[in-house]
């Protein structure tokens, strides 16, 4: 009888345990016609609960596998402790997150801000006021989650960027290195839109709560960050910003981004 119950109690457990999951789906842009990879991350579900949502766009070069293995390691813990559903699309080598103007199959602005969304609206027990939604990223991601995030601003409540590229102004031969030109064309050309500085009118009145972080040593960022909180400090845009004693390398942005979650979750139980 002793050994029944034992494993009727395991079967439980293990049932409970396994309901939390990571998921790889390969989910349809009808806007680009192809599949994305994308991985999702849930807590335990309960019938009839919804859970908080946060979007992680990762940065130039890497992809979710990645961020789920070194840059977040801990990400599945955190969604079970935070009862949040975490997203984790694959923004390409070098898509830069924006809808390019000159690659018709580049287009994951609209992808991650309308066509992801609406997927994991239908698909998830997510809430869906924007209070309970967030996105953030870094590097590349973090200017991917700043300028989806702002020109999305009725469906995501909390926009995080850590060690962002925020000032294409500012790159030089990193424009052309980082690949910037391939979906956005020559740096002369450059439509103003695409700069994150041309979002600022937009957040005065987007009611949403933003957090940036650099580090100290960032002698890629740093300066990009600084400018851009002074614009926001100016235009009386609240914000938190933070520096931090980092270098652009995944041991500042593992810390930063497992920090932004935390704040996420203060933010989403006010």
């Amino acid at each position: 009888m002793k050994n029944l119950i034992s494993i009727v109690c395991l079967v439980a457990c293990f049932s409970h345990f396994s309901s939390q999951k990571i998921i790889r789906q390969d989910i349809f842009s009808p806007k680009m016609n192809k599949k994305i990879k994308t991985i999702i991350i849930t807590p335990d579900l309960q019938p009839d609960v919804t859970y908080k949502s946060v979007y992680i766009l990762h940065g130039y070069s890497r992809n979710p596998e990645r961020t789920l293995q070194k840059d977040i390691p801990d990400l599945v813990l955190k969604a079970q402790e935070y009862q949040t559903i975490y997203i984790l699309p694959d923004g390409n080598y070098n898509s830069w997150y924006v809808d390019s103007p000159i690659k018709k199959d580049s287009q994951y602005q609209t992808f991650i801000g309308e066509e992801l969304v609406g997927f994991i609206n239908r698909n998830y027990p997510v809430k869906t006021e924007k209070k309970f939604r967030g996105i953030l990223g870094w590097s590349m991601g973090g200017y991917g989650a700043t300028n989806i995030g702002v020109t999305y601003r009725k469906i995501f409540g909390v926009v995080g960027s850590s060690c962002g590229a925020l000032d294409f102004r500012s790159f030089g031969k990193e424009y052309t290195n980082y690949q910037v030109d391939k979906v956005l064309g020559s740096f002369p050309d450059l439509d103003v839109n695409f700069l994150t500085d041309s979002k600022i009118e937009l957040m005065k009145t987007a009611s949403q709560y933003y957090i940036f972080d650099c580090g100290t040593e960032d002698d890629q960022m740093i300066t990009q960050n600084r400018k851009f909180h002074d614009q926001l400090t100016h235009a009386k845009i609240g914000h938190l910003y933070i520096e931090s004693p980092g270098k652009h390398d995944p041991e500042y942005w593992s810390q930063s981004l497992s920090n932004q979650l935390s704040l996420f979750e203060r933010y989403f139980k006010k």
